[in-house]
């Protein structure tokens, strides 16, 4: 999605709140979305992250969650809002803001073709635990996708663009089709804890077979779309057949939170490590039998020596 204004903001272009007076000079767009714009600033804190969106009521809606996110964290946590003021655009309008802090790293997808797809495993129970921990507070993240996770150095995830945030209970405001649950003809857009986690397994399909996922975008009617088309295409892709089971419980619902199925998670990647641990060399073997039994005869002439 683009956002539905034009608002753009050069290199060197500094920023001045229209109330607070604060000032930010503007690096490069990080990113865009349905209700906004993100770009890289420096201030007096050092290096921040601006969003600036055209509706003033989209845009503190998504501050009113953020907020609410720090209140309910851990007082020794860092601060993810900054800053809120207004911005004048070139078309003399004023333009809501809010500074909040810059995420180093790259989004999930590029994360995984710069370090290699063994990083999956790891990166996914990281970005599981981080939805718990939303999920924890009474929150759903609902827009879930590559864009808007970020990966760093040691498979470190963070959650950023929280315009879709959701308290569980309240209806969906803002969603990408492909990885809606009600895209699939699964169950409603109202913000539940297992929404995140059927968001979560199209997240995986995406990852590792991205073109037939779009194909069936392509190719199904609406009122066809089901979660059996995605399940046949787990059944034939090799590399998701280890977790088939894991991502047909989380498309079905049959997790109750993030955590719930972070666990499961966890226990998958342990079982699968096992099965993939590689077994004794057969030199190896040879040279621990032939070692026993030259033990063996040493201890033989021995004790015959002794006697």
């Amino acid at each position: 999605m683009t956002t539905s204004f034009r608002i753009s903001l050069r290199r060197g272009t500094v920023v001045t709140g229209k109330w607070k007076r604060r000032k930010y000079r503007v690096e490069r767009l990080l990113g865009e979305g349905a209700n906004g714009k993100v770009y890289l600033v420096h201030s007096d804190q050092g290096w921040v992250a601006l969003k600036v969106g055209a509706d003033a009521v989209d845009l503190q809606s998504e501050i009113n969650v953020l907020q609410t996110l720090a209140k309910q964290g851990r007082r020794q946590a860092p601060a993810f809002l900054y800053d809120v003021d207004d911005l004048q655009g070139s078309d003399g309008r004023d333009y809501p803001f809010y500074i909040m802090k810059y995420v180093r790293g790259v989004n999930l997808s590029a994360y995984l073709l710069q370090n290699g797809k063994e990083w999956f495993p790891l990166v996914s129970l990281n970005l599981l635990n981080k939805l718990a921990e939303l999920h924890s507070k009474g929150w759903v993240f609902c827009d879930l996708k590559m864009e808007n996770v970020m990966v760093a150095d040691y498979g470190h995830v963070e959650l950023v663009d929280y315009g879709g945030v959701t308290a569980v209970g309240k209806s969906i405001r803002q969603f990408t089709e492909i990885y809606d649950r009600g895209y699939w003809n699964a169950g409603s857009r109202a913000a539940d804890l297992k929404y995140d986690l059927f968001s979560f397994a199209v997240l995986c399909i995406q990852m590792h077979d991205p073109k037939r996922l779009h194909q069936l975008t392509l190719t199904l009617l609406p009122q066809n779309r089901s979660t059996e088309d995605l399940e046949q295409l787990i059944a034939t892709n090799a590399s998701l057949k280890p977790i088939a089971g894991w991502l047909a419980d989380a498309l079905a619902g049959r997790f109750a939170d993030a955590a719930e199925g972070a666990e499961a998670w966890r226990m998958l990647m342990h079982r699968t490590n096992r099965k993939q641990a590689a077994p004794t060399p057969f030199w190896l073997k040879g040279l621990v039998a032939g070692s026993a039994i030259m033990l063996a005869v040493s201890v033989y002439w021995l004790l015959r020596m002794g006697m």
